[in-house]
């Protein structure tokens, strides 16, 4: 960032910042390890898999684009103020699915930093899963500015690993990917379903990520930032599934499909590197996860800012019990139960009102001024 001009990080703030901070929520512990795109994407076929994503990246960018314009309209900058504008007295609905929401996930980062740390270092899991508890402590206990960091350098690093991992696969099964694609039956039937259930679940990404958004200068800022954050958020998917599609049927059934591609690929570098990457990506959303809680109670505080140590104690207080879970569900279970409920709730909660205002907001405002 201190190599841009003013202007240029000016607009990187307003435009591309929330798109980074809600990849960071949505990559997660099963996007990265591959397990959420084996679970509802793989399902669907080489194809289908694809026109699910494109489906996901749709509804997310639609409802990102809305839920930053009435975010900025109202000044909320934390998911309480948000839905007290959005469901009135109701708002503590979403506080009850965002519980669960914040449980399951943060128990998925726990067991996918413990998968990862048993296959990489051959430690036991519950090593993984504390070290990812002290990484997310650390970073959301300096706040706004601390957290935006995090976002922007681990983007980098995530981006730039992608995107080597995708031309080793090239490189080295390119024509099994070829094959696979070309191979390929028509969609499954339930591709849509896999697609909405993705988006569903993971769009409440963008309430998560409002404290980010206090850069927009206009409605106009919001909906760019919103539509942009959808592409940026699943590119990475994409490159991962694409890659997926040259190992089925097998991979479906993988604990992490990451780890089962790049034992195949060789590279034990890379192998190493890739799974550090993962620990990163879960150290990020999880971030995000509970910063937003803070947030939440640092407004209810009547307070702008809490200090490094109750942020610190906030997120031990929260992250410890859900990651005790994870030990006992394990990462499989967590994503295959769990997220659908999640999808359902989230939905019904908040993406029906928020479009069922956008469309009635919109239709007032077309219409014509009474005359004198």
């Amino acid at each position: 960032m201190r190599r841009l001009s003013p202007a240029a990080a000016d607009r990187f703030r307003r435009f591309v910042l929330p798109g980074l901070a809600f990849k960071a929520v949505v990559i997660g512990g099963g996007y990265a390890t591959g397990r959420e795109l084996a679970e509802f994407f793989l399902p669907a076929g080489a194809w289908g898999g694809v026109l699910a994503m494109a489906l996901a990246t749709l509804i997310w960018g639609v409802v990102a684009a809305a839920t930053f314009r009435l975010a900025h309209a109202v000044g909320a900058r934390d998911y309480r103020t948000f839905f007290q504008a959005l469901l009135g007295r109701y708002w503590v609905l979403f506080e009850a699915a965002y519980a669960l929401f914040i449980v399951v996930v943060l128990a998925v980062f726990g067991a996918a930093a413990g998968e990862i740390g048993a296959a990489t270092l051959g430690l036991p899991p519950l090593a993984g899963t504390l070290a990812l508890l002290a990484g997310i402590t650390a970073c959301v206990a300096w706040g706004n500015a601390g957290v935006e960091r995090v976002f922007l350098w681990v983007s980098v690093l995530l981006y730039a690993t992608y995107a080597l991992f995708l031309l080793l696969a090239l490189t080295s099964v390119g024509g099994r990917i070829a094959d696979a694609f070309a191979a390929a039956g028509p969609p499954a039937p339930g591709w849509t379903l896999g697609g909405l259930t993705y988006a569903g679940y993971n769009i409440v990404g963008a309430v998560i990520v409002l404290p980010v958004t206090r850069h927009f200068r206009s409605g106009r800022d919001a909906v760019i930032a919103g539509a942009l954050a959808a592409p940026l958020a699943m590119l990475p998917a994409l490159l991962f599934f694409v890659t997926m599609a040259a190992f089925l049927p097998e991979i479906a059934n993988a604990v992490l499909p990451s780890d089962y591609i790049l034992t195949r690929l060789g590279h034990p570098l890379f192998h190493l590197g890739f799974q550090l990457m993962i620990f990163a990506a879960l150290l990020e959303s999880g971030t995000g996860a509970v910063h937003a809680v803070n947030e939440r109670v640092a407004r209810a505080r009547g307070r702008d800012a809490l200090s490094p140590a109750t942020r610190a104690l906030l997120a031990l207080a929260l992250l410890a019990p859900c990651m005790l879970l994870a030990e006992r569900v394990g990462l499989v279970g967590l994503i295959a139960g769990g997220y659908r409920l999640l999808a359902a709730l989230l939905i019904l909660i908040y993406v029906v009102p928020l479009l069922l205002l956008t469309i009635v907001g919109r239709g007032r405002s077309a219409q014509p001024e009474p005359s004198a």
